[in-house]
């Protein structure tokens, strides 16, 4: 079941919807803040993880609570 970001243009309202099936997208969708069927589906951003400079410090591994790095000294 896909997940679809939607926006109310009645409250300007941002949410997200988990419809039933792919042709369930075009359906209306309900604003859970205002009720409005005023809504659209919206264009979702994902995460890209970007490579790190070969001079930056490695990621702390969480661990230690030191400074990014710090555990491999």
């Amino acid at each position: 079941m896909p997940i679809y970001e939607y926006a109310c243009k009645s409250c300007e309202q941002k949410f997200d919807h988990l419809a039933r099936s792919m042709s369930d997208s075009n359906a209306k969708v309900k604003c859970p803040k205002c009720g409005s069927t005023q809504t659209a589906r919206a264009l979702s951003v994902f995460a890209v993880r970007a490579h790190a400079p070969k001079d930056s410090a490695p990621p702390s591994c969480g661990r230690c609570g030191g400074a990014p790095g710090s555990c491999q000294a």
